[in-house]
């Protein structure tokens, strides 16, 4: 725990950079977990021409 207050106080600019920011990613990392999650749902079955159909038609 120690170890990570040093590097949170090491990189205290960055911390509050990010915390203060107005923009967010969770719009593109929710993005990225419902591909992940068709991508597991076709595994071992799907080719990249399945998935890429597949994630055009869930959009």
């Amino acid at each position: 725990m120690q170890q990570f207050v040093r590097w949170l106080l090491h990189d205290q600019d960055a911390v509050v950079a990010g915390l203060s920011s107005t923009w967010s990613s969770g719009q593109v990392e929710g993005q990225v977990t419902r591909v992940k999650l068709i991508k597991r749902a076709g595994y071992g079955r799907a080719k990249l021409d399945l998935l890429r159909t597949r994630i055009l038609l869930r959009t």
